[in-house]
């Protein structure tokens, strides 16, 4: 290609270059372009501006935030990629074909509870034949087990060298008293005597009495004793072979009648106290599909496995017709109806998405950017009848993805978000819940003033009330000290007793707002320990809540009516600052970290 003289390359050069300084100062001398006008038009439609101190809080435009009014900043990318959320638009949760469901308590009318567990043969009907004497087993007549047999049928014939001999003393007593039979009487009467020893001898070793009369009518000693069934029934196992030597009580056959059958079925300790003596039980049967099996229960064990955390409990059923098999499994539906002061909440069982060591749901939330499914890990109780009881990490009327879910997971693992086989494991919640104390809502009750007292000291503190918050305080020890509680549960609670009697002391004699709130994530600490272990005493749901900038940026919680943010370490000056962390329905125990303790006297009891 020819190429192009210098001088005319110089010349289209001055000419672009004159071309780029035009257009450039004429956007800058546009009008308005000295004031940012041009700045807000060129941003992007996509920029996000959030809180520094609440990284939650997204929103399109420069504002303020709305937890602690906070002006927003402009996010960096890192936060506007927030991987821990999928964000669809309409169109596509269409073709997601996503489907979401409420939040809601179970129907006060109870449920279907379902267990597991399999068929066996009543341990009331077991027996077990034995040898009656010690010898060499020379012939099985029962070889198999499943054999039926009847009470006096020969089940084995043995060779007993005891009984060989006793036998032959016995032909020759009765030959000898024969004999005898018109002798003197000092002679006959001896030979009688040797032959009622022969008798006893025989019996002494076990001879039945209608064995020993057959023995007195043969011609030659036996050389072989038949063993028979006590019992009628099926033969469950076989214990002995043929040429093998036993003792006196060796065990031979296990034989066991069908007719009834006990069922073993398998209760998770969550489900123990919806489950009672005399309940109608429905079995459905795999090997007998549209069988109506019926029974009720005749026992729970009063003891938990401490591996599998499950207790048996015993259903009797009839078998009249031996279709039942022992070893068959059988899943067990139970009516239970769950009291209306222990009514959980209840989600879909596709809404759950388990990986063996947690549970996962998606729930919905409304973004600035559209409509979001963050994960979440839950607690959740057995099955019961197409729904998972909640024990902790769900509110009512929360929405959760019953259709989709892993649709959701497999985009958030595509892009390396923290899905379900990422999240990690609450060993802390496992933890937690296993000291947790069940108490009945009456014994729980006793607890309600404690709590009523502590809500109306942070009411006071939120509303910069000193004086109320230390009459609060004044009400708050008496109160803990007067708590009764089971003898059970008083271990745990007189420490947490001691600590909240020392912290409502102190702020009952704070002389200023600084040095009652000094004292307040103490005392927060030691009512949150209450509700974890022992539930949430009132009528109405309690939050609890936190703020990054109390006590000098180490944070503070503090619980609260309500769930818009109430501050109680700042009161008026930041009042809406601080974002709520968990909450605790009536009756339910609050799933959440205690905070670390505060520096005060009692620190070994927080």
């Amino acid at each position: 290609m020819r190429q192009l003289p210098a001088v005319t390359r110089r010349h289209l050069l001055s000419i672009v270059l004159a071309l780029v300084v035009g257009i450039v100062g004429g956007i800058w001398l546009a009008p308005g372009g000295g004031d940012g006008s041009v700045d807000a038009s060129a941003r992007s439609d996509a920029e996000v501006w959030t809180c520094s101190m609440h990284p939650q809080v997204r929103a399109s435009a420069p504002g303020q935030c709305p937890l602690c009014g906070m002006d927003l900043i402009p996010a960096t990318t890192e936060n506007a990629d927030d991987d821990g959320v999928v964000v669809l638009s309409e169109r596509a949760r269409t073709l997601a074909r996503l489907r979401t469901t409420e939040v809601v308590p179970m129907a006060e009318d109870g449920g279907m509870l379902r267990l597991l567990g399999r068929l066996e043969a009543a341990e009331s009907e077991r027996r077990t034949v034995t040898s009656w004497i010690s010898g060499r087993v020379d012939r099985l007549t029962v070889t198999t087990t499943g054999t039926r047999v009847r009470r006096g049928q020969v089940v084995a014939r043995l060779y007993s060298p005891e009984v060989y001999a006793a036998h032959q003393d016995l032909l020759t007593a009765l030959q000898q008293a024969e004999r005898l039979a018109d002798a003197p009487d000092a002679s006959r009467l001896a030979a009688r005597a040797a032959l009622s020893a022969a008798r006893e001898r025989l019996r002494l070793l076990g001879v039945p009495a209608r064995e020993l009369s057959e023995l007195e009518t043969a011609d030659a000693p036996t050389r072989s004793v038949p063993i028979r069934s006590p019992h009628s029934g099926t033969v469950l196992t076989r214990q002995v072979t043929q040429g093998q030597y036993v003792q006196t009580g060796t065990p031979l056959f296990e034989v066991a009648r069908l007719d009834p059958l006990w069922v073993q079925l398998d209760a998770y300790e969550a489900d123990l106290g919806r489950l009672s003596v005399g309940q109608r039980v429905r079995l459905v049967v795999a090997a007998l599909p549209g069988a109506q099996v019926e029974g009720r229960v005749a026992f729970i064990e009063p003891t938990v496995d401490p591996v599998r955390r499950t207790a048996r409990v015993r259903v009797e059923v009839d078998n009249p017709a031996g279709s039942l098999r022992p070893g068959l499994f059988v899943e067990a539906v139970v009516e239970v109806a769950v009291p209306e002061s222990d009514v959980p909440l209840v989600i879909p069982t596709s809404a759950a998405l388990y990986t063996g060591r947690r549970s996962v749901v998606y729930v919905e939330q409304q973004t600035a950017t559209g409509i979001a499914y963050r994960p979440r890990a839950v607690q959740l109780g057995p099955e019961l009848g197409g729904v998972y009881p909640v024990l902790a990490g769900l509110e009512r009327g929360e929405k959760v993805v019953s259709r989709g879910a892993f649709v959701l997971d497999a985009d958030l693992q595509i892009r390396g978000g923290p899905s379900m086989m990422s999240l990690p494991d609450d060993a802390e919640r496992a933890a937690r819940q296993a000291h947790q104390v069940q108490l009945s809502p009456h014994e729980r009750h006793a607890l309600a003033p404690v709590l009523t007292h502590y809500l109306q000291l942070q009411a006071a503190l939120a509303s910069d009330d000193l004086e109320g918050a230390r009459q609060a305080a004044a009400r708050l020890g008496p109160a803990a000290a007067s708590v009764q509680l089971p003898a059970a549960a008083v271990e745990a609670w007189a420490p947490l007793a001691a600590a909240l009697q020392v912290d409502a002391g102190l702020i009952g004699q704070a002389v200023s707002l600084d040095a009652a709130r000094e004292r307040l994530s103490a005392l927060s600490a030691t009512v949150q320990a209450t509700l974890s272990r022992f539930g949430n005493p009132l009528d109405e749901p309690v939050h609890l809540a936190f703020c990054p900038m109390a006590r000098g940026n180490q944070g503070g919680h503090w619980l609260q009516r309500g769930e818009s943010i109430d501050n109680a370490y700042y009161g008026a000056a930041m009042r809406s600052c601080g974002e709520l962390q968990a909450s605790a329905a009536p009756g339910a125990h609050l799933d959440a970290p205690l905070p670390a303790p505060s520096a005060a006297p009692h620190g070994a009891v927080h």
